[in-house]
């Protein structure tokens, strides 16, 4: 670390302290040169996957994404903001925990079909029609009720 005082680049660690959110960390320095005193501030910078679009396209990985695409689906229905932003952490961790440094964007929307479906049936409908592209009505019911025998749920008129 480089002295602000005299440019030295030799300095000891007085303190270190740890942020409220485990994010960051805060160092006392004492430069060996001048005997200057300055903090740093460390944070672990995180190496975001890359999403793979359906037109092959590559964006990093972006949460704000994912939240407003909750939202929009969760609008007008009783599922509060803690709840939608509970989802989007349990999405990122997955994706940030995948192997793989690039994840389709399938991949990430069909998680977030899964979270949806245990909070809130409507939002979960939304976001399904939006995310996957159907011809008609008719192919939207049939996904439905696949997933639904899928994940053991019976029939959705049941």
């Amino acid at each position: 670390m480089k002295c602000p005082n005299c440019g030295h680049l030799e300095d000891r660690v007085l303190d270190t302290r740890i942020g409220k959110e485990g994010e960051t960390i805060r160092r006392r320095r004492e430069c060996l040169k001048c005997s200057g005193r300055f903090t740093t501030m460390e944070t672990l910078l995180q190496v975001y996957p890359m999403i793979v679009k359906k037109d092959g396209r590559r964006e990093v990985f972006n949460k704000e994404k994912v939240l407003r695409g909750i939202q929009a689906a969760c609008q007008k229905r009783p599922v509060s903001l803690a709840q939608m932003d509970q989802i989007v952490e349990r999405v990122a961790k997955w994706v940030w925990s995948r192997p793989e440094r690039e994840v389709t964007g399938e991949a990430v929307g069909q998680k977030v079909v899964k979270e949806l479906r245990l909070v809130d049936d409507v939002a979960y409908v939304r976001f399904a029609s939006v995310y996957k592209t159907f011809k008609d009505v008719g192919e939207f019911v049939e996904h439905l009720e696949e997933q639904s025998q899928d994940e053991g749920f019976g029939s959705p008129n049941a």
